[in-house]
């Protein structure tokens, strides 16, 4: 059975989730890179925060008729976000946070204090998300911003698959995998060493 889970999620429900789940969404998701978390943090948010979904990413979009549309919303590298994040969760407390490539251990640790994950999505398909996203229900900063590090509201139904790669109980599917490379290259040096 799939797990979607919708916003506002509440902070137990994030809790509930480990790594290596895989959910979709369905609600409120909110751009923001790295511009857009330091505004944030500067100025307050321009809309509740607390229960969402941020998607580190940078939309493409058109405007036309009807208002935006979305034509593709890929995963920006979260790494860049590292510096803001912490606080970010602290004050804000988003209970998901979507990206790709994962984040490091200040992030780690605010995921554990306010009960949210790190939820990875697939890089290259940003066609894909965008197809989740039913409407832009309003954008913020955009001129002074610009389009990829606005911060824009999505209705979105059942966006992913997303995996739970880092979770509020400490565990980081990235850190283990670095683990697991470094004994793999020690192995590997050996063997080498060996002939």
């Amino acid at each position: 059975m799939e797990k979607i889970l919708t916003t506002p999620i509440p902070e137990a429900e994030a809790r509930s989730l480990r790594a290596g789940d895989v959910f979709y969404l369905s609600g409120l998701l909110i751009t923001a890179r790295d511009e857009a978390h330091k505004k944030t943090l500067e100025r307050g948010a321009p809309i509740p925060l607390e229960g969402l979904a941020i998607f580190h990413c940078g939309p493409v979009v058109q405007k036309g008729d009807g208002g935006w549309k979305v034509v593709a919303a890929g995963p920006t590298t979260s790494a860049r976000m590292e510096l803001f994040e912490a606080d970010f969760l602290r004050r804000f407390k988003p209970r998901v946070i979507v990206g790709k490539g994962g984040m490091g251990e200040k992030t780690l640790q605010a995921l554990a204090e306010v009960g949210a994950v790190y939820a990875h999505f697939t890089g290259g398909a940003g066609v894909l998300a965008a197809q989740a996203i039913k409407r832009v229900r309003e954008v913020h900063w955009l001129e002074e911003l610009g389009i990829p590090e606005a911060i824009w509201v999505f209705e979105v139904e059942k966006f992913g698959p997303l995996v739970v790669a880092m979770d509020s109980h400490g565990r980081s599917l990235y850190k283990e995998l670095s683990t697991q490379v470094e004994k793999n290259m020690e192995t590997i040096r050996a063997r080498i060493r060996g002939k």
